[in-house]
């Protein structure tokens, strides 16, 4: 299958992907006249929140759906509407709205026009559906075939791990940081190539700000583990090997992270959502062959 076929505009504008199918309630009726509105014109598929609109039909609050049904029927709506409302313009692509889900954490939002004038609703279940899922079949396999590799290549290790139970105790946590490394370095550079194109200009200043980073968090992290596996188990060898394993494996996470969406970019692949399973798999299977590789040869 053709992984560029399958990945979604980001680009796309969000009334693509908008709901048309809502009530909009005047903000002077009763919550009465509103609930007869509701059962009269019904709700569309999804019911979040309803929206409050005044004479001109322009957007000025939102009423959770509790509220709306706890409320007392003679009272105005606009007594029980929330009237900070965060609108997604019209003019939004689909990566704007994702970053509004991110930022704010609501379940939907209205989308509105330049009057501001709701002209459609997106919800986040409706983007896990239709956006997000998108390229599913592609980071789903190349997750498995990375987690078999490692698990492969821990075979190899076997006799190291059953000597030193230390080293199996501390494994979690040396993918996990690895891990949180990783995506982050590949979240800021997906970001940042939103407006530059992918350059050795770009990229060797990019590369050096990135591994001045990761080799501070590396050293910092490593060396508190270091000491916490010292301390815990009082075995000085062992603490070093998980403390510098640590410390190589964050450079190396954090150079995966700059790497594989500038390379996607490059071959004009969106790196939204190939980036992070392949990502996440490189950056954990050179993490498993230091980690295992440095136990092996000092813990003999």
């Amino acid at each position: 299958m053709n992984l560029a076929s399958t990945i979604p505009d980001f680009d796309a504008p969000v009334l693509q992907h908008a709901r048309k199918d809502f009530p909009l309630l005047d903000a002077d009726m009763t919550i009465g006249k509103a609930l007869e509105q509701i059962r009269r014109e019904g709700v569309g598929e999804r019911v979040i929140y309803f929206y409050a609109i005044d004479e001109e039909k322009r957007l000025v609050g939102v009423v959770p759906t509790r509220r709306l049904l706890t409320a007392p029927l003679e009272a105005a709506l606009h007594e029980v509407m929330v009237r900070r409302v965060v609108a997604v313009p019209a003019k939004a692509t689909v990566l704007d709205a994702c970053e509004f889900f991110v930022l704010y954490k609501f379940l939907a939002f209205p989308v509105v026009d330049e009057q501001r004038r709701v002209v459609g609703i997106i919800d986040a279940n409706l983007f896990a559906e239709e956006i997000l899922e998108a390229g599913d079949t592609e980071d789903l396999l190349v997750t498995v075939a990375g987690g078999t590799v490692s698990a492969i290549l821990a075979g190899f290790f076997e006799a190291t791990l059953a000597g030193s139970m230390i080293i199996a105790f501390f494994l979690t946590m040396v993918l996990g940081l690895n891990e949180s490394v990783s995506m982050q370095s590949m979240s800021v550079t997906i970001h940042a190539l939103r407006s530059v194109s992918v350059t050795w200009d770009w990229l060797a200043p990019a590369f050096r700000r990135e591994l001045a980073t990761a080799v501070l968090l590396g050293v910092s992290c490593g060396f508190v583990v270091c000491v916490i596996a010292w301390l815990w188990r009082d075995d000085l060898r062992a603490a070093i090997v998980i403390g510098g394993s640590i410390a190589v494996s964050l450079v190396t996470a954090c150079a995966f992270g700059l790497a594989v969406p500038s390379l996607l970019h490059r071959l004009k692949l969106d790196p939204k959502i190939a980036a992070g399973p392949v990502t996440l798999v490189l950056a954990d299977f050179i993490a498993l062959a230091i980690y295992f590789t440095s136990a092996s040869l000092v813990l003999r």
